[in-house]
């Protein structure tokens, strides 16, 4: 679709909204860290023990870090080793970017469609964690399949923008 379809401004802000969503769920998960350290550090003052904060800190930043994915590709802030396409331009680079995006959609579509097999099997099975508290492991699992669905629908956004004659990805790292 061309840059100008309404369609297309559509979709790309309802998935801009879903990458800025992404990065706010990881910085209430960061907060969560927080707490839960705090809780860890604190509790004992007050004669109380949080013993799953290990376990709990674990899932909280298994979370966010999956759901940063996301938010960090959609605004470009993702590190690209670009030896090869620097040095490149016209179509050659084009090619070079869309096989790079394609294969990066590729394999990010299959890690989100086994992280969500994972979740929904645990949710199934009512698998629970071996940790001190028997925590069902489909919540902490969600964060890492949601994050995994957000980078794929990241990817497959800029390959069809690439695709369709857009603008190639900018390397904010370097700029």
């Amino acid at each position: 679709m061309p840059p100008d379809n309404p369609r297309h401004s559509f979709v790309s802000r309802a998935l801009g909204t879903l990458y800025e969503l992404c990065g706010w769920a990881a910085g209430l998960f960061l907060i969560a860290i927080l707490a839960t350290i705090l809780l860890q550090i604190g509790g004992p003052i007050f004669g109380y023990i949080f013993r799953a904060g290990d376990e709990l800190s674990g899932y909280f930043m298994a979370a966010s870090f999956f759901l940063a994915l996301a938010h960090a590709f959609g605004r470009g802030e993702h590190i690209r080793v670009t030896l090869i396409v620097e040095r490149l331009a016209g179509r050659p680079r084009r090619a070079i970017e869309l096989w790079a995006l394609g294969a990066g959609a590729l394999l990010a579509g299959f890690f989100a469609f086994y992280a969500v097999k994972m979740c929904w099997l645990s949710w199934v099975l009512k698998d629970v964690s071996q940790g001190l508290i028997p925590f069902p492991l489909w919540v902490p699992q969600l964060g890492m399949a949601a994050g995994g669905v957000g980078l794929a629908l990241a990817l497959i956004e800029q390959f069809a923008i690439v695709a369709a004659g857009g603008p190639l990805p900018a390397n904010k790292a370097r700029e």
